[in-house]
């Protein structure tokens, strides 16, 4: 017999954390609402019959957001045999609202009371026999996270998706009489039509005028209206809002004498967030954060072991405790092509193809894995979540939601994620404009061309890293400020509302693990799509036509691709990095941008080894200035993302001229912004003012207009359902 178990719950409640422990998968988790924005499936752990279906956070099933209507549309269309009703049990009476929605849907409910150790560090103790009684559904308590009372929780999820009866039909919430006479009028005419056990979620969702009923039930709809008009008139309030609030009044009832304190305890998250959040200190405090992440990641810990890991093991090698010296890749690599007595192309092909390109990119994992794992301490303690809730002032301003800022955070560590993560928006508008521009966030695979411009042509400065971060959430704000203004995003932005979780100490063992999926992924993509580019880069770069034969040449700036790289250098010869080979690695880089560094490292012989290692560096440093270098960081880190983030944006716009509009803004943006560092930086610097600065002047006039110009206040056709699909791109 197979068994479908869906976890359904509220947002942030550990319905993912509980997922990998049923499953033995590692979706992702995080201390903030909306982590989880599609539905995913495995199976349960030593029972291959049972599925575990993991849905995103809802707290009703009257959805407002594309993720929520996932979660409703299957508990709806495809019911699992057992609903587990993950409820974070130190916020039980808003948790439970969810729950009395669910039992009435007629699907057997078993509700997993999560977090049960924190419940009792606060010094509560919650009555679960009584709250089963009450709820009439097994109740059980649990810890996700420290993976307790699972066992028992499988066994009643279980056994609950074998009953072949539905004691839970309808759940326990009784409403007033007017209700009850409006529900009875929609429960008699869907008689015969489906099945008894869903009749009264069906009738609840006909009195509340649900949008989004099947077709099949329109016509019961529109003949059910007088019913619910006169429901209405002895409520004097409308149905939806009074059946909310009778479901707020039956569970304070319900919650009489359930949860008892034993005693008072200091809530530390409160004191935290009298500071964190303060009106006047929470930006600063925010800013000096972001800079100490980047300025430990990239310049200090980050530093010292990508240091070793560049001159160590993809450089002339280290030394094992003073044991013994352990020589680098290449010259390991080499000396055994050397014995072997390889042909020369053979060795160019592998150490400064493969060994230059890969390892180029390789060596800045240390500083990765350090970032991620600071990104993933902040993300679990909580912290993350207020600074959403800090930047939404501030965001709304310029016409972008506190909602934003969740999606940029997770493209912190990939713009994939961080696009899907969009859904949580419920204003179209404003979704389309997230997805446009959350990328402009550095993401992983940008890091390493943050650490190498940082390093190789400011010497590691303190302040590049974290500019970094800053200029991505700069663009987002002027995009804000443009977009919005504009016809397809006009509109008020929505308002954000979320729950602040409490603040907790990071689980070593979990930020490790994150870690560890960040990295090996981007390990991964080094190995595949890297190891390729790295090998077409090197192919093109050594061989040329001479004669109408293919040959092998010399001087890379021979090469075919030093050809192509000089037809199209002049495209970016006034940002200031006009050079054939800056030219193919930002190229290569619309592929993966992991492929910039790969890039260079090829065309720069990363794979050279030298004797302190400074040469790699001066090669690189020698084609860029200080400022054609910011300038090059800069259009990298904004210009349009990788392959796969294009079909992530492709796939959440779900149209084909949003795609593109999205791709050629993001790349027109990204030009503009590093020829206004170029040209200025160059003036300022004692540069003249040339056609070029003109040119500048204009970009600079036409940003600022279209950031400041008045705009009319929202028409009607603005107000439209924000999740209205067949709303299309209008003119700018």
């Amino acid at each position: 017999m197979t068994i479908t178990v869906a976890l359904a719950g509220n947002p942030n409640c550990g319905k993912t954390t509980l997922f990998n422990a049923l499953t033995g998968l590692h979706q992702k988790v995080g201390n903030w609402p909306r982590v989880t924005v599609e539905r995913k499936t495995g199976t349960l752990q030593h029972a291959p019959d049972t599925t575990v279906v993991d849905l995103p956070g809802v707290y009703s099933l009257s959805p407002d957001s594309l993720e929520e209507r996932i979660s409703r549309d299957y508990l709806v269309n495809d019911p699992p045999d057992v609903i587990v009703n993950v409820v974070d049990a130190t916020t039980l009476e808003r948790n439970l609202f969810l729950t009395l929605q669910l039992l009435e849907l007629g699907i057997p409910v078993v509700v997993a009371l999560n977090m049960m150790d924190e419940v009792a560090k606060n010094g509560e103790l919650i009555d679960l026999e009584k709250l089963s009684a009450r709820l009439a559904c097994p109740v059980l308590g649990v810890s996700a996270l420290k993976r307790t009372g699972l066992k028992d929780l499988v066994k009643a999820a279980v056994s609950a998706a074998a009953t072949s009866a539905f004691p839970n039909s309808g759940g326990p919430c009784r409403f007033s009489q007017p209700i009850e006479d409006g529900l009875a009028w929609f429960q008699q005419r869907l008689d015969g039509l489906i099945e008894p056990r869903f009749a009264r979620f069906a009738a609840i969702k006909l009195l509340e005028r649900d949008p989004r009923l099947p077709e099949s039930l329109t016509e019961i709809a529109n003949a059910g209206e007088a019913a619910i008009a006169a429901t209405e008139r002895a409520l004097s309030d409308d149905v939806e809002s009074a059946i909310t609030e009778e479901r707020y009044v039956f569970l304070g009832a319900l919650l009489d004498g359930i949860v008892n304190r034993r005693d008072e305890r200091v809530d530390w998250s409160d004191r935290i967030d009298a500071v964190v959040t303060n009106r006047w200190l929470a930006l600063p405090i925010f800013a000096a954060v972001i800079f100490l992440t980047y300025y430990i990641a990239v310049t200090t810990v980050g530093t010292f072991v990508t240091d070793w890991a560049n001159d160590g093991v993809f450089g002339e090698g280290w030394s094992l405790f003073g044991l013994a010296d352990v020589p680098g890749v290449p010259v390991a690599v080499g000396n055994l092509l050397d014995s072997l007595r390889v042909a020369p192309w053979l060795s160019g092909l592998i150490l400064d193809g493969i060994i230059g390109g890969v390892g180029a990119v390789l060596g800045f994992v240390p500083q990765m894995m350090v970032l991620f794992a600071i990104l993933a301490s902040l993300e679990a303690c909580g912290y993350i979540s207020r600074v959403a809730f800090i930047l939404d002032r501030g965001f709304r301003r310029f016409g972008l939601s506190g909602k934003s800022f969740i999606p940029m955070l997770i493209s912190t560590g990939c713009g994939i994620p961080g696009v899907m993560s969009s859904r949580t928006i419920e204003s179209e508008s404003d979704r389309r404009m997230t997805i446009m521009t959350t990328t402009f966030m550095p993401c992983g695979a940008k890091l390493p061309i943050i650490a190498l411009v940082a390093g190789a042509v400011f010497n590691g400065a303190w302040w590049v890293a974290p500019s970094a971060y800053f200029v991505g959430v700069g663009a987002i704000i002027v995009s804000g400020l443009i977009l919005k203004k504009t016809k397809p995003f006009r509109g008020i932005p929505a308002p954000f509302v979320m729950e602040l979780p409490p603040y907790r100490w990071p689980v070593p063992t979990a930020v490790l693990r994150v870690m560890w999926e960040r990295s090996w992924s981007f390990i991964k993509r080094a190995g595949t799509i890297i190891l390729l580019s790295a090998v077409a880069v090197w192919f093109l770069s050594s061989f040329a036509f001479e004669g109408g034969r293919l040959v092998m040449v010399e001087d890379l700036g021979n090469g075919m691709l030093a050809s192509l790289g000089r037809s199209i250098a002049w495209v970016f010869a006034p940002l200031g990095f006009g050079t054939w080979d800056a030219t193919v690695a930002t190229l290569t880089g619309l592929v993966a941008k992991e492929n910039v560094v790969g890039t260079l490292g090829v065309l720069f012989g990363f794979a050279e080894v030298t004797e302190d290692g400074s040469e790699i560096w001066a090669n690189f440093a020698a084609t860029f200035t200080p400022l054609t270098g910011f300038a090059f960081l800069i259009f990298n880190l904004l210009c349009a993302p990788c392959f796969a983030a294009i079909g992530a944006i492709h796939r959440e716009l779900n149209n084909t001229r949003w795609t593109w509009f999205a791709i050629g803004y993001q790349t027109a943006f990204a030009y503009c912004v590093a020829l206004l560092v170029n040209q200025f930086g160059r003036l300022f610097t004692g540069g003249e003012f040339g056609v070029g600065t003109c040119f500048a002047v204009a970009v600079l006039a036409v940003i600022v207009f279209l950031a400041v110009r008045p705009v009319r206040e929202p028409s009607e056709p603005d107000r439209q359902d924000p999740l209205d699909p067949t709303r299309e791109l209008q003119g700018v």
